[in-house]
């Protein structure tokens, strides 16, 4: 059973930084590419970051590019997300994210990114 728990969210203030984490399990980490999505009030999912299985490859969003940075230790089957210059746009519910099948996965695209946790809540505000 896929298992993907976040944490690390919280509340920081504009230009501040925060530090995500993903623990996953009940599956081969290393064999999956793996995203971060997020989800603001009202508003649909949006795709954040990327990485692939050796992570050789990574992707961002135009509006987190420069300051996001995703990484992987795949010996302890966890992802994270570095997130640094905060913005109050940033606010939104965070969630990592494995891809549908192993070996391969179009990153940027939210939809080949099925599986996800219960998601941790990033807010930025003075």
């Amino acid at each position: 059973q896929v298992q993907l728990v976040e944490s690390g969210g919280g509340l920081a203030q504009p230009g501040g930084s925060l530090r995500l984490s993903c623990a996953a399990s009940g599956f081969a980490f290393r064999t999956y590419f793996m995203s971060w999505v997020r989800q603001a009030p009202g508003k649909g999912l949006e795709w954040v970051s990327g990485i692939n299985m050796d992570s050789t490859d990574t992707h961002y969003a135009d509006s987190v590019k420069g300051r996001f940075t995703i990484s992987r230790d795949d010996a302890e089957s966890t992802l994270y997300l570095q997130m640094n210059s905060l913005k109050s746009e940033d606010t939104a519910r965070y969630y990592c994210a494995r891809a549908e099948r192993s070996g391969w996965a179009r990153l940027g695209d939210v939809r080949q990114f099925p599986y996800r946790g219960q998601g941790t809540q990033v807010t930025v505000s003075s």
